[in-house]
């Protein structure tokens, strides 16, 4: 990607979930851009479905490659996508954004979850017309905090739907052990097949087991690179789970768009924890 890593001039505003929403959301953001420019950001394999609510000019957004011109994305919602997101933006962005948890996603969404896999899909498609009407409110509310009470009441009052009990222990079970439980193990656990399990998880969540279970181990070496406890990336890989570091290569490349040590330079400039590996350790 081209350009600057990220925009230089915004307003970031985060609220974690409350009481309410606890298990939904991991949280809502409101984010304004303050500078025109043109910026570059990448993502990596967020495990949280996102419902973007924009009152700014539009993101160009692409799933694993540069986005073009066709890739303009207003208020939307995203299912889980095991790779890179990459996302540009002019200066003039404006939105909130609510992350859903796989489990929070189909409670809100329903089966209409599955449709957003590797997808990015309009919000007025995605909420009928309470999408729009949501959009137009929060549009004519001031202040970050008065915009999340209005989405918090909305995404409580949608969230109706119901995983199946079996769906939901595989998926806090999976969650507990870091990914690293075997899906064969996982599915007699619940007295399943281990098919029917990867079916019925396809059918709720979007993606197999296996690729959920690639994304949070991923994830836990995210963290632990951030918190700079592990003993280089081999440590880190031994810690999440992986065979070895250059196992760990591996999926940076293929969930993050880039090896580890590129990934932490690049996160490096804004969070101050992981300059120490982005210059002690090489990419192996």
């Amino acid at each position: 990607m081209s350009g600057p890593a990220a925009p230089f001039a915004f307003e970031m505003v985060r609220r974690a979930p409350s009481q309410r929403t606890a298990g939904l959301i991991t949280g809502m953001t409101g984010y304004r851009e303050t500078a025109r420019g043109q910026f570059c950001q990448r993502e990596a394999a967020p495990l949280a479905v996102p419902l973007i609510i924009s009152f700014g000019t539009p993101f160009t957004i692409a799933l694993g490659r540069d986005p073009d011109a066709a890739d303009r994305q207003h208020s939307f919602a995203a299912g889980l996508y095991a790779g890179a997101v990459y996302i540009e933006s002019d200066g003039a962005a404006e939105c909130v954004q609510v992350d859903f948890t796989p489990l929070g996603a189909f409670r809100f969404f329903g089966g209409a979850v599955v449709d957003l896999t590797a997808r990015m899909i309009g919000i007025d498609d995605v909420l009928g017309a309470e999408g729009p009407r949501l959009r137009e409110r929060l549009g004519a509310t001031s202040g970050w905090q008065r915009r999340f009470d209005i989405v918090e009441d909305f995404v409580t009052r949608r969230a109706h739907f119901l995983p199946s009990p079996e769906l939901e222990f595989a998926y806090r079970r999976l969650a507990r052990s870091g990914g690293g439980i075997r899906i064969g193990a996982l599915a007699e656990e619940i007295g399943w097949s281990r098919k029917h399990l990867v079916d019925r998880f396809r059918s709720e969540f979007g993606l197999a087991p296996k690729s959920i279970a690639r994304m949070m181990r991923f994830h836990q070496a995210c963290r632990l690179a951030r918190t700079g406890t592990s003993h280089g990336w081999a440590g880190i890989a031994a810690e999440s789970g992986f065979s070895d570091q250059a196992h760990l290569v591996r999926e940076f490349v293929s969930l993050a768009g880039e090896p580890p040590t590129a990934w932490a330079r690049r996160l490096a400039l804004t969070d101050s924890r992981l300059t120490r590996l982005q210059h002690a350790f090489a990419d192996g």
